[in-house]
């Protein structure tokens, strides 16, 4: 069985982008057309996030994972965001009206653990950690969020580490895409069962102008490969190098650098200083930090 490190897909790290060597020659331009609405909903997502470590799950907000990666890289209390690349999608068989996949495997089961390992979430490290942890993802029906759950709690149980320390520092920001807002309007989290076992505040939404929510979710070139559970078991290949891929590259090392710069930095502030949670001392902390 291949460690975590062999079988999670390369990424380039773009902070201190030494790997990158001549790959982005010859690119064209990035074209950020996005980039106002990302900036603004990643403002929101730390600002909700309870003060957490965030976690980026799968490949859906690579982009607010690089924005905020440059934006975050200098702040002194190391809240640099993390990538968790587990992606659930896997067969299943309907069962009546459901969808329901097929089970994961003991060998997959401990595999996703070895991944969350890598990423630093484990249940001793919860239990004792000081700060949260925030998963963020984009959500539709939640369905990823609620796989995640279900791993985490079976490995809580497993490891007999306290359920009612760790259910303090388990929070879930989900992206989704913006809708008019009614008392009809379907909320993933009101019918999803896992979320009544945590805090009322530990599971909230950043909505997402849809057509850029679409463009993450479905049709932006990625950087890595979709990590599904049957390749959790397989070493993976290296990196695309075709122009597909040589391009988003640039697009990702264009959101670090904007978010890196001053001007990017002051505009995620500004977005976070619109959010109540404003009045909470470690985000004014980290407002101030960023229009340093």
């Amino acid at each position: 069985m291949p460690a975590a490190e062999q079988s999670v897909p390369f990424r380039w790290d773009l902070i201190t982008p030494d790997q990158l060597g001549t790959l982005l020659g010859g690119t064209n331009p990035p074209d950020l057309w996005f980039l106002d609405d990302l900036v603004a909903c990643a403002g929101k997502v730390i600002a909700r996030s309870g003060n957490g470590n965030l976690v980026f799950v799968g490949r859906s907000l690579d982009s607010m994972f690089d924005l905020l990666g440059g934006a975050l890289a200098d702040t002194r209390d190391e809240r640099a965001p993390r990538r968790l690349p587990l992606s659930f999608q896997r067969p299943g068989a309907w069962t009546g009206r459901q969808w329901r996949p097929r089970s994961l495997t003991a060998a997959e089961r401990a595999q996703a653990r070895r991944v969350l390992t890598t990423a630093g979430v484990t249940p001793h490290g919860l239990a004792r950690a000081q700060r949260a942890v925030t998963f963020v993802d984009v959500v539709d029906r939640g369905s990823t969020f609620t796989e995640l759950f279900d791993l985490l709690s079976s490995w809580i149980d497993d490891e007999r580490e306290p359920w009612p320390v760790i259910r303090r520092k388990l929070r879930f920001v989900g992206v989704t895409s913006r809708t008019k807002t009614s008392p009809n309007t379907y909320r993933w989290q009101h019918h999803a069962a896992w979320t009544r076992h945590l805090p009322a505040r530990a599971v909230t939404n950043v909505s997402l102008h849809p057509i850029v929510w679409s463009y993450f979710g479905d049709h932006q070139t990625k950087l890595t490969r979709s990590f599904r559970p049957d390749q959790w078991l397989a070493e993976v290949p290296g990196p695309e190098r075709d122009e597909q891929t040589r391009q988003a590259l640039a697009q990702a090392a264009a959101l670090v650098a904007y978010g890196r710069s001053r001007a990017g930095r002051h505009t995620l502030a500004r977005a976070i200083g619109r959010e109540p949670a404003l009045a909470q001392p470690w985000l004014r902390t980290l407002v101030t930090e960023l229009n340093s």
